[in-house]
């Protein structure tokens, strides 16, 4: 792998284009979690298309900050920090200074990269991002940076971070498409952002309808029972110090991801989605492989998208909404249900707790109500819970500056310490140029080798 040092310039900061509102905007009780407070951040890898001297000529990081500047009259808040009113509550003070912007240059061409700019992590990804100072400290800080690093090729990469409880995966990947979108040379409109945070806030008085297990225990006196506490150290992955981690990137092509829908009936192989099917065995073979008690009870906490059931009616969100709209089924049984039943077993559990969180309205406002009284308290440290984000969809194929089209990119996790217990699943392909849900798995080594034989034997790897 080649090795190279980015040379940087001096950070700046890059302000609206035009003056903006100058107001305090109030985030929703979803974006206020204390679980969001940290920045996120995204690596994309672009490649020159050579369609004459003129597009040749561009120079990307000088392109890309004039669109910056004029997309933040468009995304204002952007610009602003956050402060924390009284009480606690989060709010947006639009101020106007604008967000961080580093230019940066690179000796090394796409190509030298080799598979790793196709293939998460991503060849020398801390070299493309700027430095953002303690990544869990939001208050009073910009809320983005952004950094432009040209490639001896005419090839760029993009490096930035977003605080999280301005926006989630969607909305931070809308606010870089109306980047590109400014920045391409036909001038394309911008998806125009909408804030509307008062939809996610929750209800006077709350009323909780619905209570999830891992919230549960915050808001209550009554003690669990000994062995199956939510929070706790009586986990080896909140147990074991973090530079005992192995990481590693599974590939999931379409032969694989049938391979697996092989172990179940076909009736229920036919309507179940992959994100289903590879959650489904992935957890489960990280259970056994983590070598927990079988009557323990072990979750699985996952993302639900609520943008996607505005056509349905339920909790609609507007197009342009770029605020957090994720809400977090769980999964709990022992660990005995989940590794001694089949496959097809999991597969249900998946599949029913998406459905029953997607289709019910009230569901999502209870979660709403929730969050909103644990405002004020620690993020969940849950035990004996792997944490499964689907990043594949939010749009990042969408990147395209025109003049330099996108070859790769995602998320270079796991960028904190505390995410050792998630998989951000992204879209890439593989070495062979497959198309793949690539899922990051971070265990203790011992963990690790077992979780990669539970895997091959569902894949039929194994002789």
């Amino acid at each position: 792998m080649v090795t190279f040092t980015a040379r940087r310039s001096t950070p700046e900061l890059v302000a609206p284009a035009r003056p903006t509102p100058h107001e305090l905007k109030t985030l929703s009780d979803i974006d206020d979690s204390k679980a969001l407070r940290y920045y996120q951040p995204f690596v994309e890898f672009f490649r020159r298309r050579r369609r004459g001297p003129a597009v040749d000529a561009v120079d990307p990081a000088k392109a890309i900050r004039a669109a910056l500047a004029e997309a933040l009259v468009h995304y204002y808040p952007m610009a602003g920090c956050l402060r924390k009113l009284p009480g606690g509550k989060l709010a947006v003070d639009c101020t106007g200074e604008g967000v961080v912007f580093v230019e940066a240059d690179a000796d090394v061409r796409l190509d030298e990269l080799g598979h790793s700019v196709v293939e998460p992590p991503f060849s020398g990804r801390e070299e493309f991002m700027c430095d953002v100072g303690d990544s869990g400290d939001v208050l009073g800080k910009p809320l983005f940076f952004l950094q432009v690093t040209r490639l001896k090729c005419g090839g760029f990469v993009t490096g930035f971070h977003t605080c999280h409880n301005m926006a989630d995966g969607f909305g931070m990947i809308q606010f870089m498409k109306a980047i590109t979108d400014i920045a391409h040379t036909d001038q394309l409109p911008i998806v125009k952002p909408v804030w509307e945070r008062e939809l996610l806030m929750a209800r006077d008085p709350p009323c909780i309808t619905h209570m999830c297990p891992a919230y549960g225990s915050l808001l209550s006196d009554a003690p669990e029972e000994d062995g199956d506490s939510i929070t706790g150290s009586g986990d080896i992955i909140l147990s074991t110090p973090p530079e005992a981690f192995v990481g590693r990137f599974f590939f999931f092509t379409a032969a694989d991801v049938a391979a697996l829908r092989a172990h179940i009936p076909k009736h229920l192989a036919k309507s179940t989605s992959t994100f289903e099917i590879v959650t489904a065995a992935t957890w489960r073979c990280r259970t056994a492989a983590l070598g927990y008690q079988k009557t323990q009870r072990v979750r699985l906490l996952f993302t639900v998208n609520a943008r996607a059931r505005c056509s349905s009616g339920v909790l609609p969100i507007p197009q342009g909404y770029f605020g957090n709209a994720l809400f977090y089924p769980l999964v709990d049984c022992t660990v005995d249900e989940l590794c001694g039943k089949p496959l097809e077993h999991a597969v249900g559990l998946v599949h029913n707790a998406k459905v029953d969180m997607a289709e019910k309205e009230e569901q999502m406002r209870s979660m709403v109500d929730v969050m909103a009284m644990l405002r004020e308290l620690p993020p969940v440290a849950m035990e004996r819970t792997h944490i499964v984000s689907d990043t594949r969809w939010i749009g990042e194929e969408n990147l395209d500056f025109g003049w330099a089209e996108r070859v790769s990119g995602g998320i270079p996790s796991p960028m904190l310490v505390g995410s050792m217990g998630m998989s951000e699943y992204m879209m890439c392909k593989n070495a062979d140029g497959d198309d793949s849900t690539v899922v990051p798995m971070y265990l203790p080594g011992p963990a690790m080798d077992c979780f990669v034989k539970e895997i091959d034997r569902l894949l039929n790897r194994l002789e």
